[in-house]
């Protein structure tokens, strides 16, 4: 099979078109609500800018569960800007400069969008930088900041990686290849949560809990829109549908079976939830792999931490290299999709 063509794929790549940063979903979220308005389902957007499908559970006595997929991505954001109109950068979110590199951003505007080229100095001669931060980094615009200020550029501008560039690209293993593009995170959260509506759709099935599905904003910037979400509706259960990188310390492997989170910086998660996906995945004929973080958050563990939900869990697909170009299994995709449909349909506290 073309990999191409492979439904989570295919919803990734429009995704990868769509810029996100944190703060700036709202073309994200008019792609998601197209996609839901097309599923049949009655969506939502509150003011913070989440997105919301409201599904009723077949037992109603049933703990509300809430499953959260974030729309944001990391980038850039304007700090200064220069008279020739070099733009001096801050990383929004987690976007170390090492990661992000010499390469085409755009830059948008209030008014208009345009392009700029990250640009970390000359690689000759004795005094080249060998570890870049972002006081060695700007943005090369060939603008004034007169025409920039035209666009609405400004500080605070944010900026993103230009489609061109961010894959998907295959290779390895034909029969089961790795997938390389520049952020999963967490773009196939959001692909994973609509892959269920659909399958919940097509299979004519309900959730067995009362369930919110939310596409959440702000995330990668101390999960603030699912902060929103969770004090507004009070779910008893937060599981965040997210990557799981893999560190030096946390081995996992790209085998195609999805990760599950245990512990990260902020809080532990929920060990009876835990061990609930963990047997859920086995009936849905995979399993999880489960990873113990101590730098990373979710926006179930920031929720919880807040004190807005009872009890928390985190799980998704296996990825390396994250906050840069990221690969992961393609079958990882349609594992965790079981393992989250089964769990869906069976689980009520």
């Amino acid at each position: 099979m073309d990999p191409m063509s492979h439904p989570a794929i295919a919803l990734f790549t429009s995704l990868l078109a769509i810029p996100s940063p944190s703060g700036y979903e709202s073309l994200m979220a008019a792609f998601i609500r197209t996609k839901l308005d097309a599923l049949g389902y009655q969506a939502e957007t509150d003011a913070t800018g989440n997105v919301l499908v409201r599904l009723e559970g077949i037992k109603s006595e049933a703990p509300l569960v809430c499953y959260a997929s974030h729309m944001d991505e990391i980038g850039v954001v304007v700090q200064r800007i220069d008279d020739d109109g070099c733009l001096h950068i801050q990383p929004l979110g987690g976007l170390h400069a090492w990661k992000l590199g010499e390469r085409p951003l755009v830059i948008l505007g209030d008014r208009a969008s345009t392009i700029g080229v990250a640009s970390m100095g000359g690689g000759h001669g004795a005094s080249a930088a060998q570890n870049i931060g972002w006081d060695g980094v700007h943005l090369t615009t060939g603008l004034a900041r007169v025409q920039l200020a035209e666009m609405g550029i400004r500080s605070g501008s944010p900026a993103v990686p230009v489609r061109d560039g961010r894959g998907p690209v295959f290779f390895g293993d034909v029969q089961d290849p790795l997938v390389g593009a520049w952020t999963f995170d967490d773009r196939m959260g959001v692909v994973t949560l609509l892959r269920l509506l659909e399958w919940l759709r097509a299979n004519g099935k309900r959730p067995a809990a009362p369930t919110i599905i939310a596409f959440t904003v702000q995330e990668e910037v101390g999960g603030a829109g699912a902060k929103v979400v969770a004090r507004r509706e009070r779910p008893a259960v937060f599981v965040a549908i997210d990557g799981c990188p893999v560190l030096p310390t946390i081995p996992l492997a790209l085998d195609g079976r999805p990760g599950i989170w245990t512990h990260d910086r902020v809080a532990p998660y929920d060990p009876r939830l835990v061990r609930d996906l963990l047997a859920t995945a086995r009936l849905a004929g995979t399993e999880l792999q489960p990873a113990a973080y101590h730098v990373s958050a979710s926006d179930a563990s920031m929720v919880f931490d807040a004190g807005l939900a009872q009890r928390i869990a985190c799980f998704g697909h296996v990825r390396e290299n994250s906050h840069g170009f990221e690969v992961a299994r393609l079958s990882v995709f349609d594992h965790l999709l079981a393992t989250l449909a089964t769990f869906v349909t069976s689980w009520a506290g």
